[in-house]
C-alpha cells in the first residue's frame, strides 16, 4: 500500500478541521487524542475522492482502510476506514477484530452503517457480538442488528425480540436508547 493515500487523507482531515466540534467531542469524553472535528459528510466526501483516485482498486482500498483503522488515536481515521473497506473482502474474523476495538458509539454506528451491514455474514456477526461481555462490543452488535432490521436483511422473530427485551431490562446507556430503537422494529 502506498502511504501517500493515507497521508493525503490526513491532510484533507486537517483542511476540514472544525475546532468547535473537536472541542465539544473532547469535552464529551471522546477518547481519541487526535480529533479534527470533521463532519461525517466531510469524511464521506474525502473518502469518495480517495476511492476515485485509487480507481476503486479493492486491494488498495482494503490496505488503506486497514491502515486507517489501525490509527486508533485519530477519530477521523476510524470513521474513514469503514467507508473505504470493500465489504466482500472482509472476513468474519476480521470483522470481529474490528468490532472488539471500537471505542465509541459514533465509531460503532458508522462501522455498522458503512461496512458491517453489507457483509455476507452480517447476521452471524451481530449474533456473536451481542453475546460478548464488553459493553461497546455488545453495543456494536445491537447497532448492527438495527441496521439489518431496517434493511430487511434480518427478520424480527419472537425469539430475537425476547433476546433484545432481556438485554434491555439490564442495559446501561448508551445501549438503553439503542435497544429501545431496536424494539420499535418488532
Amino acid at each position: 500500500m502506498d502511504n501517500n493515500a493515507a497521508r493525503d487523507i490526513r491532510k484533507e482531515f486537517f483542511a476540514f478541521r472544525n475546532g468547535i466540534v473537536a472541542d465539544k467531542l473532547r469535552n464529551a469524553g471522546d477518547p481519541h487524542t487526535i480529533i479534527m472535528g470533521c463532519l461525517l459528510a466531510d469524511v464521506m466526501a474525502i473518502t469518495g475522492r480517495t476511492r476515485e483516485a485509487l480507481g476503486n482498486d479493492a486491494q488498495q482500498l482494503q490496505a488503506l482502510a486497514q491502515e486507517l483503522w489501525n490509527d486508533t488515536k485519530s477519530r477521523e481515521c476510524r470513521l474513514a476506514a469503514p467507508m473505504l473497506y470493500p465489504a466482500p473482502l472482509m472476513s468474519l474474523d476480521e470483522a470481529l477484530d474490528w468490532c472488539k476495538s471500537v471505542e465509541t458509539a459514533e465509531v460503532a454506528d458508522n462501522l455498522c452503517h458503512k461496512l458491517l451491514r453489507n457483509l455476507p455474514e452480517a447476521d452471524a456477526l451481530f449474533r456473536q457480538l451481542i453475546a460478548q461481555d464488553q459493553a461497546m462490543v455488545k453495543y456494536t452488535g445491537y447497532r448492527l442488528l438495527l441496521n439489518l432490521l431496517l434493511t430487511g436483511k434480518t427478520q424480527a422473530t419472537p425469539a430475537l425480540k425476547s433476546i433484545v427485551e432481556a438485554e434491555a431490562a439490564q442495559a446501561q446507556p448508551p445501549l438503553t436508547a439503542l435497544l429501545r430503537d431496536v424494539l420499535e422494529e418488532f
